[in-house]
């Protein structure tokens, strides 16, 4: 009774807060999570845990359908795979009037690099090194997603990755977990906006916790073995900036950790998230992550299920096995109640916190939908993004930019496939709304040049492969004439063409989820066409269409000019123009390094000196030392590299003091100037190295770094500041520390760089 006069005085006392016609004032968060759980069966709370997908909800269905009982029954938390305001309204309709406690449902869905505005696939929006822009692209996705009733996006992900034979370093963020980290904040950022409530605002879920980027052999779901040294140190990192930024949420990986799955892992999702790194949200699972599990060899349902909520996982994606299973664990005493209470209390309190108790109709305004989503104001936004993502990997004898003048030949089979253009995980895009190569560039030229195309290849000589490489809507018609026709026909309609741009490389779904691949050359039906481009003797440029790192020692000795535009998104085409046309100087600079030979792999430019380095012998064997004997060591391109039209100079690296103390700073300053003939962006970065420490320590590694635009014959002075912070970390003991000693520090325009200097830490 006293539970009740207090619900109703706080109700009153908070009514003139209540934001919309449809929002409800409700008291404070504890007192109506306690009140609604003091109601709930274990049923309904075991539903709260259960995740299905709705891929078997159509409009008018959601009541009829199996799941729209479950939701009437109160054994669904929430769905993901279903978008549309109206689907949406009517499935939340049924869970909000038909179920008897009324509990609205949470919508997620993979929004992983934009909306219906697609931008760049996560790897190439992390070349522009911009967080600024990439945060605002999370912001864009997530008006677009509400205003189509989602409210909960399995983005962003994070994992650190340094074998591109692993498909999925296409999501990501590249090899570095500082830049890495930096990123992770912007996501998280931009979608939850700081404020869960707004309507704009969607819940993020970090993922794959953890280690989920380093599967042995590169193949994706296998087994993940580390040091937790390496793990603290170079792959945990942008986990816990995402639980500092605020993320509501986290998502489980498949792989394993100290021979656990990192589903059923109580050190990884209790000791260390949530005791050592004090995250508050909730955990769900990937896709049957916990059905997953028996296969690992840990037991049936019933074991793998009580394992997983044990272990600190709060939401079952698709397994059902909290649904089907816990209630008996807790009468079997395998599973405490209190672990179940407190599952649920978190989910309560992310529909809470994103106000859907307060208005659980809140993402579903029609008028939001017609009008916040594709607008003229995204696709231009997502057309800067694409043209600030791209590399520029070679450009001899200045041949970009192009002239808008003259006859331009387009040859190669990624040329007019616009399905391809939103790259992997581009779930909610619609392809055939993309802008291909073909119609961008004769966008922008206009009347302005001739512009002629032939397909030139297929993707691939093997029909078989193709089909695995072209799935969810992004096929490529195979061209059935013989190899040497389709090559004739480009020869001979370049052939009075000034310049011929080779628009080849990897589909979209060449990279992606279960995408790994053991040979990253370009495929050979494409390397033999662009060597009979390449014998005509007219200049040929390589548009390179990628999700990952590629050996391409051929082409980086063969093509005059290679321009990769990884997957650029919804104004791809309009994107790759604007820049080898000059209306845009390529800026990106690649966050992954590329290898000479899958035999390098895992390459990557933070490496460990060992006992025998190669030292200053590169290209040249010596026995003895940490080389190959039919490979050189270097990468083919540095992490951090990236060309301009322009030409950046750098002189008088300083430090403001040899010293630093423990609770002091340094300034480093350097200047850059534009020597070329264009203005440009320059992406300035800073590394720093420690000497000696207690543990070995990388040769170089990433700690700032700043995007600075430059007009032609300016210089411009750019600033860092180093405190004892920047230096630290995880030594044997795991402690978080920074050793004294001599550090030297570099400052240039990639990891290469040998501008250094040297100062010291002391006590």
């Amino acid at each position: 009774m006293k539970n009740s006069i207090l619900i109703f005085a706080l109700l009153i006392t908070v009514s003139s807060f209540a934001q919309k016609k449809n929002t409800k004032a409700l008291p404070p968060k504890d007192v109506f999570i306690n009140e609604l759980m003091s109601k709930m069966t274990l049923e309904e709370k075991l539903g709260q845990l259960n995740l299905p997908s709705a891929g078997d909800i159509t409009t008018g269905q959601a009541q009829s359908s199996d799941i729209g009982k479950k939701i009437e029954e109160g054994k669904v938390g929430g769905l993901f795979n279903i978008k549309s305001v109206a689907k949406i309204k009517e499935v939340q309709k049924v869970a909000v009037e038909k179920s008897r406690l009324k509990i609205p449902l949470i919508f997620g869905m993979d929004v992983i690099h934009g909306y219906e505005t697609t931008f760049p696939i996560p790897l190439g929006l992390s070349s522009s090194w911009d967080m600024s822009m990439i945060e605002k692209t999370a912001r864009v996705a997530a008006t677009e997603a509400t205003a189509d009733g989602i409210n909960w996006t399995f983005s962003p992900m994070v994992d650190i990755s340094r074998d591109p034979r692993w498909g999925r370093v296409a999501e990501g963020g590249g090899e570095d977990p500082f830049l890495g980290s930096e990123i992770s904040k912007a996501m998280v950022n931009g979608y939850q906006n700081n404020d869960l409530m707004q309507t704009t605002s969607m819940m993020s879920c970090v993922k794959h916790f953890a280690l989920y980027g380093a599967p042995e052999a590169g193949r994706d779901y296998n087994t993940v073995d580390m040091s937790k040294i390496k793990m603290y140190n170079e792959y945990f990192p942008p986990y816990k900036a995402a639980v500092d930024a605020g993320v509501g949420s986290v998502m489980a990986s498949f792989n394993e950790i100290d021979g656990v799955p990192a589903t059923g892992n109580k050190w990884l999702m209790t000791d260390l998230l949530r005791k050592q790194w004090g995250f508050k949200g909730f955990v769900v699972t990937d896709y049957t992550g916990i059905m997953e599990m028996s296969e690992h060899g840990m037991g049936d349902m019933q074991a793998v299920s009580a394992l997983a909520l044990n272990a600190g996982i709060e939401m079952d994606m698709v397994s059902e096995g909290f649904l089907t299973t816990l209630k008996k664990s807790v009468d079997e005493g395998k599973v405490p109640m209190q672990q179940i209470d407190n599952a649920v209390r978190l989910i309560l309190e992310a529909k809470y916190d994103l106000g859907l108790f307060h208005n659980p109709y809140k993402n579903c305004d029609e008028k939001r939908a017609k009008t916040e989503i594709y607008t003229a104001e995204s696709k231009a936004f997502a057309r800067k993004v694409a043209s600030e993502s791209m590399v520029l990997l070679k450009n001899e004898n200045q041949l970009l930019p192009l002239k808008k003048s003259g006859t331009i030949a387009v040859v190669g089979p990624l040329a007019n496939t616009r399905e391809n253009m939103g790259g992997t995980w581009s779930v909610a895009t619609k392809q055939d709304r993309s802008v291909s190569f073909l119609d961008g560039i004769q966008s922008v030229v206009g009347n302005q040049a001739k512009i002629i195309y032939a397909k030139g290849s297929n993707l691939d000589y093997d029909a078989e492969f193709q089909t695995k490489a072209t799935m969810f809507g992004k096929e490529i018609p195979r061209d059935n004439r013989t190899k040497e026709d389709l090559i004739k026909e480009a020869i001979n309609t370049s052939a009075n063409a000034d310049v011929i741009l080779a628009v080849l490389g990897e589909s979209a779904e060449m990279s992606g989820e279960c995408s790994s691949r053991t040979n990253l050359e370009i495929p050979q039906s494409q390397k033999d066409l662009l060597n009979e481009l390449l014998k005509t003797g007219k200049p040929v440029v390589l548009v390179l269409f990628t999700g990952r790192p590629l050996v391409l020692v051929e082409e980086k000795k063969s093509v005059p000019a290679i321009l990769n535009v990884w997957f650029p998104g919804s104004e791809a085409g309009l994107a790759i123009s604007d820049v080898l046309f000059g209306d845009v100087v390529p800026s990106g600079k690649l966050t992954s390094t590329w290898p000479r030979s899958v035999g390098q792999i895992p390459i990557y430019y933070s490496q460990k000196n060992t006992g025998r380095p190669l030292g200053n012998s590169e290209g040249k064997f010596e026995k003895f030392k940490s080389n190959y004997i039919d490979e050189r060591n270097e990468p083919l391109y540095s992490f951090g590299y990236g060309l301009s039209y322009t030409k950046f100079d750098y002189s008088n690296l300083k430090l403001s003091s040899n010293q630093l103390t423990k609770s002091g700073s340094i300034t480093v300053s350097v200047d850059v100037k534009n020597s070329g003939n264009y203005d440009g962006k320059e992406i300035v970065q800073l590394y720093t190295r420690d000497l000696v420490g207690s543990i070995t320590r990388p040769i170089k590694e990433l700690k700032g770094f700043q995007k600075v635009e430059i007009k032609k014959g300016e210089t411009k002075t750019v600033t860092f500041t180093i405190t004892e912070e920047d230096l630290k970390f995880y030594n044997q003991n795991l402690d978080f520390v920074a050793e004294p000693g001599k550090f030297e520090v570099f400052v240039g325009t990639n990891s290469d760089t040998k501008n250094k200097e040297e100062f010291e830490l002391v006590k």
